[in-house]
């Protein structure tokens, strides 16, 4: 006869290892994680004071199953102000050995842009860093996807090298995926 404390346990307990079983179930060993890059960013117009975003994200699927994209948690600094925070949801699902871009919105930060100008006026550069950092939840266990792009641009404009004053806007970018 089973006491009445110890029936609750073995419910527990039966419930961890049916779960431990299905998540075993869905890893894959052939599965490679999906890659993501930051494919542009532009301003849009904007109402009242706060300026408005888009940003773009290229998700390519290496795999043979689709998977869905449950959110994204996002972050752009320029020379260390968080300007940008945000997330999103509601992504189309990106099916296997294909590639989604994904557009997120986002309003910027109107205390960390003062403050960047308010630094901007103390100490002017001609270069200034951003950084892109981002989040994406595919769901399943542990599977999320991190990316950091890095890089500089200039506020005038002129982001081409310095003997090159016509080329195209470069940024020195650095992705990783973890």
């Amino acid at each position: 006869m089973i006491s009445r404390v110890a029936s609750p346990v073995i419910g527990i307990l039966s419930f961890l290892l049916l779960m431990m079983l299905v998540s075993c179930t869905t890893l894959d060993p052939d599965y490679e994680q999906p890659t993501v890059t930051l494919k542009s960013f532009r301003a849009l117009p904007s109402e009242g004071m706060v300026p408005s975003f888009e940003i773009g994200l290229n998700v390519l699927n290496p795999n043979a199953g689709s998977f869905q994209l449950q959110g994204v948690v996002y972050t752009i600094s320029v020379q260390g102000h968080e300007v940008v925070k945000g997330v999103g949801k509601d992504f189309p699902v990106v099916e296997g050995y294909s590639e989604e871009t994904i557009k997120l919105t986002a309003a910027a930060n109107l205390f960390a842009g003062v403050r960047l100008v308010m630094d901007l006026m103390k100490s002017p550069g001609e270069n200034l860093e951003f950084e892109f950092e981002a989040k994406l939840d595919t769901g399943g266990f542990g599977r999320s996807i991190r990316i950091k792009e890095t890089g500089s641009f200039r506020l005038d404009g002129k982001n081409g090298l310095p003997d090159e004053p016509e080329s195209a806007p470069g940024a020195e970018k650095e992705s990783e995926t973890a």
